[in-house]
This record gives structure tokens, sequence and C-alpha cells, in this order.
């Protein structure tokens, strides 16, 4: 009798999770920009494009007619991606170029030729990052997460930021993380140099994105240029390349984690819904407003966390 009621049990929860699985998945797929908004005669600039969320962000703006730039390190994988998202959505406005965000150096060469290049820019979009990835440096000494995932896009957005201006209405996205609940800027050590883990090291980098555009958006008032932070979600990606613990707990949790595609909502709906056009200094999720942690409402820390990064890269904002 109670095998025969195990078995029944069994069942039952068997048919209740095939039934239910639909909605479940549709939960942890979370929301989808419903804006219907086109982009023509609009330039949008995307860092990490050849790949992931940042693949599918690029392939949504072109296929809404904006002119699109991959700026990605590997130029093979930028030109497939490219070359990919052009025959699907039928636009020759899809170009690739070069920039890596852990050398100094090459940004500025990539914002000078841009800025060459480029008359207008309306939606940047700062996707790019690394994710615990082993100890090492970027070529200017930064500790790798902090210099690109923050100190690579402070310093894009810096020279880039009067054409902004000049395009506007423009947008201004920043690609943080539910990790920044978990982060500590801390300003005794930034660079991790007396004691390194990569996933807190991965958290204080993705607070620094937080605090980057709430700082940012009090400077930009008045302008016209907005900047908003969101978080994916746990997205299907190659982030996690450098965790093999990482690596395998997303293949046994598959089933609820985002592809990139629903990863990229949340990207698109901040850079395109027209309800955000005056919208600025606040982070997002799944299409929707989303709490951001004490430490990332600290306007102390955003102001102090400015303050160093221009220190750090030799750069004066107006």
């Amino acid at each position: 009798m109670l095998i025969l009621m195990t078995f029944g049990s069994i069942a039952i929860v068997v048919v209740l999770s095939v039934a239910l699985a639909p909605y479940i998945r549709r939960y942890f797929a979370g929301g989808v920009c419903k804006s219907a908004a086109r982009l023509d005669g609009k330039t949008a600039l995307i860092t990490g494009a050849n790949t992931g969320i940042g693949k599918e962000t690029a392939r949504d703006l072109a296929r809404r007619g904006a002119r699109v730039i991959i700026a990605c390190r590997d130029l093979s994988k930028g030109e497939a991606a490219a070359s990919q998202i052009r025959a699907e959505t039928g636009s020759e406005q899809v170009l690739v170029r070069r920039l890596d965000l852990a050398d100094n150096r090459s940004i500025k060469q990539f914002a000078e030729d841009f800025l060459k290049e480029e008359n207008r820019l309306h939606i940047l979009i700062n996707n790019a990052g690394v994710m615990m990835c082993p100890y090492s440096h970027t070529v200017d000494g930064f500790e790798m997460q902090f210099g690109v995932n923050h100190l690579g896009h402070f310093l894009l957005t810096h020279l880039l930021l009067d054409l902004l201006k000049q395009s506007a209405p423009a947008r201004i996205i920043n690609v943080s993380s539910l990790g920044h609940n978990f982060g500590r800027i801390k300003f005794d050590d930034l660079q991790s140099e007396r004691s390194y883990e990569g996933g807190l090291a991965y958290c204080q980098s993705k607070l620094a994105n937080v605090l980057f555009t709430r700082e940012l958006a009090k400077r930009l008032a008045g302008t016209r240029v907005t900047v908003n932070s969101v978080h994916p979600g746990t997205v299907k990606s190659e982030l996690v390349r450098h965790s093999s613990l990482m690596a395998l707990s997303w293949r046994i949790f598959s089933f609820f984690i985002k592809t990139p595609w629903e990863g990229a909502q949340t990207n698109i709906f901040c850079a395109v819904a027209e309800e955000l056009e005056n919208v600025s200094g606040k982070h997002f999720s799944d299409c929707s407003p989303a709490f951001v942690a004490p430490q990332g409402r600290n306007e102390e820390t955003a102001k102090r966390l400015w303050d160093v990064s221009c220190t750090l890269l030799g750069v004066q904002w107006d």
C-alpha cells in the first residue's frame, strides 16, 4: 500500500511539473521589451556585442533601423557576428571596430577614430565585461575586473560624452548585475593587491557600475542625456568561462537560466522605451525598476569613487 502511495505521489509531482514547466520557465525568462520604437537615423555603440546579450541587443537595434557599431577585442568574432546580423536584419549599417577595455591606449585610440568617423551617437551601451577571472592586471596595472568592467567604461564614456550631448536626446546604459548587492568598494585596496577573491572582485566592479550611473546622472541633469544601469539576469553566456563551478551549476540549472535573447531585453528596453526618455540614474531588471542595495545608493561613496576613478585614469570631467 505504501509503495502504491509513493508511486502515486511521484506520478502527481511529475504531472504537475510537466504542466507547470512552461509557466515556471516564463517566470525565469523575465520581462520582454514591448516597445515598437524605430531607430532610423540613430547611431548605437555597444561594447562586447560580438556575443551573448550584446550581440542580441545589436541585432534588435539593427532591426529597428539603427546604425550599430560593435566594439570588441576580437575583430574576427566581431565580423562574424556583424555578418550574421546583417544577413538576418537586412541592415548594412552594422559595423565592427576594435576596442580593448583592458588597455587605456586602445580606448583612447578607439574614441579618437570614432569621433573622426561618426558625427553623432544616440545610444551607448557599456555591455562588455569579465567575470571571476584569475587574478591579473590590465595593461595599465588595474585589477582586471575593476579595470575592464568599471574603469574601461568610465574612460570610454568620458571620451564620447561631448558627442552624446551634441546628439541629444541620447542614452547611456551600464550593464551591472544583481551581484552589486554583495559588493563593497574597497578604497584601501581597490586593485585587490592585499587579497583577491574573484567573486567579490566581480561584485565590487558591478557595484561600481551602479555608483557610476548614479553620479553621472547627477552631472548630466539638464543635458537630455540619460544614464541608467541594468541587471540582465542570469544568462547563458561566456562569462562563466573562468569558473568551472559556475559553468557546472549553469548546466545543471539551465532550465532556469535566461537565453541571451531574454537577457538582452532590459538592455533594449532602456535603449528604446519611449517612457524612459527623461528617466535617469535608475536601475532596471526584467524591463522594470529594480532594487538597489544601500551601498549602491550612497551618494558619498559614489562621489568618492568618481574622484578616485578620475585620478587613476588621469582625466578631469567638466
